[in-house]
């Protein structure tokens, strides 16, 4: 006979004391957890910090330099769309970065002058280390790698941080990934808000860059769309519209058939559809299976969120902020016009990239093919369409390989996150562990610091103005015994912003659409050509000695020439006995053009 079991008060109790112990031990190692996050999120942000501070140069560019000067100019005078810094009468100008001009200009005049200028750019490329961390850790969901790629793009980063508008908008850009990866998991009003603001700001700091914060939808947006259509299966919708309409036309035969034929109208009908019985079965196995490949694929991981309709949405709200400038249609214009001109056959950073001259950019590239290749770790869709497009907009011009290293950095992440996941997940736990002890702690920060100081060593010793590249006692010497101010002088690209900032009018400076048809001209319908004054190719021809120099001067009205004492027109024009030397250092050289040869 079945007599029940009775458990004693003492058991239940030991049971109840042992489940609560557990759910205390839960709760105790998920907030030692939380802890260590938030720890190592600390030390990574000082150390990133740390680093990104070492690899600002302190020597100012040339565009620094038309950046106060311009920016002094529309706090007097605002924007009247004229240039008022080279002697060439009536080129109009249309302030492309007006906003980022000023306030460069405002931080010279009152916060420290160049000393302030350094600082800001400091501060600047701090917030682009953090944010870049913070947005690697966002998308990898890996503080440790996300850390570590961190670093190694501020490092790749260095060349293209400097007192210029890119930096800022390199930051907006990345401030636009994080932005875009939040609103597709969760939207919320201060996300879609935020990603109006950025179009604007960048209109106004930079316009140039305008269309480039399209191009960071569409990675999301064409990995939707293969998915949309993957989902809509248009082979098994064609099929059936093909049988449906088979079946409708048999019918219409079957009313009007005779009756030595019904018989066989009707054999018809019944085998159409007992393929379209067929067909709709086959197509649930097969969807049953494309689900089953969606969540476990091989090696591409296509995603599909609803939420990107939303994220269009915005991004033709955003199309029309380009407006909201007082710079006209020049975040939409200035990127075509560019392109038409030869500037970006001269300037160096327009140039195609070489790899073989940028070693970390070809090591970097290969090592990414080869994880994506040869290992067993997934990719998503959008990540090849972001790796693979950029990598392609790199190899066409130098300037894009900063975009490559900011957003494939972000890819390649993802992807080191995923292959440590995969082989050695509870590694990167215990290596937070360790590292947010304190020996760990201070191991950390003393191999950052001494990269950091290797790296800020050169910097140290630097000036703000090298004298090697800009006419510093030229231009003092030309300001003392000449009528700089009415004087036609030849100059180089790389120093005239240098001597427009000190009052001296110039041929030619780092403005470079300044100085070309399609930004001073007309467009002529008939020719499909703009018309203007094409200074930057003279400028090209002479320095390059590819024309007679003697013959654009006179042309031009030209009384003065400075130049590098390393120069090819230097070389020529010491021979030539219609210029007078007036002025040598170490540097540079001063020819004063007779108005007749003697």
């Amino acid at each position: 006979m079945w007599k029940p079991k009775f458990i004693s008060n003492d058991k239940v109790k030991k049971s109840k004391e042992d489940s609560k112990t557990k759910e205390n031990d839960k709760k105790t190692n998920e907030k030692e957890s939380k802890n260590i996050k938030i720890a190592f999120d600390i030390l990574a942000v000082f150390c990133i910090a740390l680093f990104c501070m070492s690899i600002v140069p302190k020597s100012l560019q040339n565009d620094t330099f038309y950046t106060i000067k311009i920016g002094q100019l529309i706090r007097e005078n605002g924007i009247d769309y004229k240039d008022h810094f080279s002697w060439h009468e009536n080129l109009p100008y249309m302030y492309p970065h007006w906003l980022y001009d000023i306030i460069i200009s405002l931080i010279f005049d009152f916060a420290g002058g160049y000393t302030g200028i350094y600082i800001s750019t400091i501060i600047l490329s701090v917030l682009l280390g953090v944010l870049l961390y913070f947005t690697n850790k966002k998308i990898s969901k890996n503080q440790v790698i996300s850390f570590f790629i961190t670093v190694g793009q501020m490092f790749l980063m260095r060349e293209y941080i400097a007192a210029r508008a890119q930096l800022v908008t390199f930051i907006l850009f990345v401030a636009t990934i994080l932005l875009i990866v939040k609103f597709l998991e969760k939207p919320k009003w201060w996300h879609t808000a935020l990603l109006i603001i950025i179009p604007i700001l960048i209109a106004n700091i930079h316009s140039a860059v305008f269309p480039f914060y399209f191009i960071l939808y569409l990675p999301f947006i064409a990995e939707y769309a293969i998915a949309a259509i993957l989902d809509f299966h248009i082979p098994h919708k064609v099929f059936q519209m093909w049988i449906k309409q088979r079946i409708k036309f048999v019918n219409n035969r079957l009313k009007k058939a005779k009756k030595n034929k019904v018989e066989k109208y009707q054999a018809t009908l019944v085998k159409l559809n007992k393929t379209l019985d067929k067909s709709n079965q086959i197509f649930e196995t097969d969807l049953i299976k494309q689900n089953e490949r969606r969540k476990k694929p091989y090696k591409i991981v296509i995603e599909k969120n609803n939420n990107v309709l939303k994220l269009i949405i915005i991004m033709i709200i955003c199309a029309f902020t380009g407006l909201l400038t007082p710079i006209k249609d020049m975040p939409y214009m200035y990127t075509y016009k560019i392109m038409q001109g030869n500037t970006t056959n001269s300037i160096s950073e327009h140039l195609p990239l070489t790899l073989i001259e940028h070693i970390p950019i070809l090591v970097s590239i290969a090592l990414t093919f080869a994880i994506a290749i040869f290992t067993k770790v997934k990719l998503r869709l959008k990540d090849i369409f972001f790796f693979g497009g950029l990598t392609l907009l790199a190899l066409m011009s130098r300037r894009q390989v900063s975009m490559l290293v900011l957003f494939g950095g972000m890819v390649v992440c993802t992807m080191l996150s995923n292959l440590v996941d995969m082989f050695d997940k509870k590694g990167t736990e215990e290596f937070m562990k360790y590292n947010t002890s304190v020996p760990g702690e201070i191991l950390t920060i003393l191999l950052i610091f001494a990269m950091s100081y290797s790296l800020y060593k050169p910097i140290l010793k630097s000036n703000y103005i090298r004298t090697s590249s800009y006419p510093v006692e030229a231009t003092e010497w030309i300001k003392e015994n000449l009528d700089y101010k009415n004087i036609k002088l030849f100059n180089d690209y790389n120093y005239g912003s240098y001597l427009l900032l000190n009052d001296v009018p110039v041929f030619i400076d780092s403005r470079c659409d300044l100085y070309t048809p399609e930004f001073n001209g007309t467009y002529n319908k008939e020719t499909k050509k703009y018309e203007g004054k094409d200074i930057f190719s003279d400028y090209m021809n002479i320095s390059g000695v590819g024309t007679w120099y003697d013959t654009k001067f006179e042309e031009y009205g030209i009384q003065y020439v400075m130049c590098k004492t390393n120069s090819k027109l230097k070389m020529l024009i010491s021979r030539d006995s219609k210029y007078n030397e007036i002025y040598k250092d170490s540097n540079f050289i001063i020819y004063e053009r007779k108005a007749e040869q003697e």
